[in-house]
């Protein structure tokens, strides 16, 4: 997630070490990233969509390549997961990386960040796709794929949300990333 950079601190806020920010217009999206507080829903919304992103492209992407080599549908499912997995990483690597960590501890946060809310979006999605009739057989250019799958994206994130907002207000999952966010 891009965030825009406000800094409402005050030199006093430099010099204690104390933050001001939490309650200021345009900042509400980091309550509840502490541990122990309740998270809101839009928070974990935001989160649950940025794992969504990163799984929609690895899936879509795995699926088109399994397609174009004419594999068979679980070798493309394993390799859409595998990239799900791989463009969740990499969207939380972009943004923890631009601020300033090292690879080897941008990426354990990231797997932090990242691992339950992706491996729920997968197992829901996938299991939607499993379920609806014909959507396996459907392909590339059938509207049957593409609706199944929307369907499929949207029943994870439904579910996928409550889980999101369990972890960060227990300071867990997005709300590790949260002292990274420019």
């Amino acid at each position: 997630m891009e965030h825009e950079t406000h800094d409402h601190r005050t030199d006093h806020d430099h010099r204690t070490g104390h933050d001001h920010r939490t309650g200021h217009a345009g900042h509400d999206h980091h309550a509840g990233h502490g541990g122990g507080g309740a998270a809101s829903w839009g928070t974990a919304a935001r989160a649950t969509l940025h794992c969504l992103t990163g799984c929609a492209i690895g899936e879509v992407l795995g699926m088109i390549i399994g397609t174009a080599l004419g594999w068979g549908d679980a070798p493309t499912m394993v390799l859409a997961i595998a990239l799900a997995f791989f463009f969740g990483y990499a969207l939380t690597l972009r943004g923890v990386l631009a601020a300033g960590l090292g690879f080897a501890s941008a990426f354990k946060v990231a797997l932090a960040a990242d691992t339950l809310s992706i491996l729920v979006m997968e197992v829901v999605d996938n299991g939607v796709l499993l379920l609806v009739p014909g959507a396996m057989d459907a392909h590339l250019d059938d509207a049957l794929f593409w609706g199944a799958l929307a369907f499929a994206f949207l029943v994870a994130f439904l579910v996928t949300t409550p889980v999101n907002k369990w972890l960060i207000g227990r300071g867990k999952g997005h709300a590790v990333i949260h002292r990274y966010h420019r």
